[in-house]
């Protein structure tokens, strides 16, 4: 499994103290089919705790994602902050998911390089 993090998300993770451990942890979760909620076409959302707290009140994140291949984080929010995405943020994001699935191993590279995605780093 890959899993990337837009220049978005890679900024939002860095200043709420979102570690890359707390990403692989929530994709784990939806490997297992732990899926806090699946918007269909490659769109789920997936709660992360908060640093020293639990999930309830903590973060929200929207990850572009195919099981066994590649997630991408490319939103997230606090919950106390934002109740939901609304229905035409969905539909933007499963534009999002059908381009981003659709890009070459090249294409991604050179996204990579750019900055546009990183990589995220899981010690398993």
């Amino acid at each position: 499994m890959q899993i990337f993090k837009n220049k978005w998300f890679s900024k939002f993770a860095r200043e709420e103290g979102i570690q890359d451990k707390e990403l692989c942890e929530a994709v784990s979760e939806a490997e297992r089919g732990l899926i806090d909620a699946d918007y269909g076409g490659g769109v789920i959302k997936q709660r992360i705790a908060r640093p020293n707290e639990g999930k309830s009140g903590g973060f929200r994140s929207i990850i572009l994602y195919r099981q066994g291949e590649k997630a991408f984080f490319v939103f997230g929010f606090l919950k106390k902050e934002k109740d939901n995405i609304k229905i035409d943020e969905v539909r933007w994001f499963k534009k999002m998911a059908k381009s981003t699935f659709a890009l070459s191993e090249d294409q991604l590279e050179k996204l990579i390089k750019t900055g546009d995605f990183r990589s995220v780093k899981c010690h398993e």
